[in-house]
């Protein structure tokens, strides 16, 4: 994460009109050879300790790149501080934490942005605009998965990922935060789940040797989900599929039409609509690298496709836009702290073994406007 964001951060001004060019300022990890990274990926100066970020009075933005249990400190310290702040996903290890670090933003006035970062992707803001304009009809299904294989051999050492306090309840805050984003922004908040999750390698080596660590995060986990608006869903994330390198896909069926995406096929939309000649009526590829589909213009030729690296460039080139006009980004922390409430009432549910409402709080989340930006 600290190479993709440091490659962003080069590359935001080069491809995207801001009147913010952002300066790789201050790094800090907690690697021995810190100084050879910094000086690689472009970093001014380096630290081992964050506080050192936060008390710099020659940084506006702290960008939290950190395992899930250092993301509040380091965000309530730093707008304490009166710093913006960008962090990585899951906002947070729990809405209780994810709650502090809102209201610690709010409090200070300064910007705040989840790094969401699949929305930023030119095929999923297509799928987004489609659903608006009421191409689909009435959605009445969303289904999500978020498939990898990291972890399908029981040799892989016990790396933080597996451990609960650090990291949270698994694949589905890690992976599943990213579904439950993307569901939010196609379809709208969900209101109730039932879950069920496994661990299928209890122990695992410890990177430097010695006894077996414990694996306290789930391997796989699946959900079903009732939306506000009267729409279901179906959500499942593994980190043990065999083949699957970074399968994130998703498909809404709405009264009039569908629509499926492929991360894996990133620069690729599969559209049905019902308006065509029903002898070739069936999904279509569309090809989403025109000028007119969003951030396109500002790359390469029409079927010059994007990756995956690209997406953190749209991320930050809207953190500086809602910077420049003085307005909170999307995903704000309030966005985060919305998809934690799900991951807490989903993990709830699979202990329970019933359906758990979505706690709603107070205030409503961001809604994102899909003309801004470029």
């Amino acid at each position: 994460m600290g190479k993709a964001h440091s490659q962003a951060l080069h590359d935001v001004p080069f491809f995207f009109d801001t009147c913010f060019e952002p300066v790789r300022a201050l790094l800090c990890g907690l690697e021995e050879d810190l100084a050879e990274t910094a000086r690689r990926y472009g970093w001014r100066a380096w630290t081992h300790r964050w506080q050192d970020v936060v008390a710099d009075p020659a940084i506006d933005v702290v960008a939290i790149a950190t395992p899930g249990n250092m993301h509040c400190e380091i965000a309530v310290a730093a707008a304490g501080a009166g710093k913006h702040v960008i962090c990585e996903k899951p906002l947070a290890l729990s809405g209780e934490q994810a709650t502090r670090m809102c209201e610690a933003a709010e409090k200070a006035g300064v910007k705040h942005m989840v790094n969401f970062n699949y929305r930023r992707v030119p095929a999923v803001q297509l799928a987004r605009q489609l659903i608006e304009q009421g191409r689909l009809g009435d959605i009445r299904y969303f289904q999500g998965a978020y498939w990898q294989d990291w972890c399908a051999d029981p040799g892989f050492p016990c790396v933080w990922r597996f451990d609960k306090n650090a990291s949270g309840a698994g694949c589905m805050a890690d992976n599943g935060s990213h579904l439950i984003d993307l569901a939010h922004l196609l379809v709208g908040d969900i209101a109730e789940v039932a879950a069920a999750a496994e661990i299928y390698v209890r122990e695992r080596p410890l990177p430097g040797g010695g006894s077996p660590g414990a694996v306290t995060t789930d391997d796989a986990a699946a959900f079903i989900a009732r939306f506000r608006n009267g729409a279901l869903g179906l959500f499942g994330t593994s980190r043990v599929s065999a083949g699957h390198k970074n399968a994130l896909f998703f498909e809404v069926n709405g009264s009039r039409g569908s629509l499926f995406f492929d991360l894996e096929r990133l620069n690729e939309l599969q559209v049905f609509l019902p308006d065509d000649d029903r002898a070739t009526q069936g999904f279509r590829t569309i090809m989403v690298t025109e000028p007119v589909h969003r951030y396109i213009e500002n790359w390469w030729p029409p079927g010059h496709v994007l990756g995956w690296e690209h997406t953190f460039i749209h991320q930050y080139y809207e953190f500086l836009r809602a910077l420049e006009q003085d307005r909170l980004p999307c995903p704000s922390f309030r966005d985060g702290l919305i998809v934690q409430r799900v991951l807490d009432s989903v993990e709830v549910a699979s202990s329970e073994k019933r359906w758990i409402r979505v706690e709603t709080g107070a205030g409503q989340h961001d809604i994102e406007d899909s003309n801004a930006g470029g």
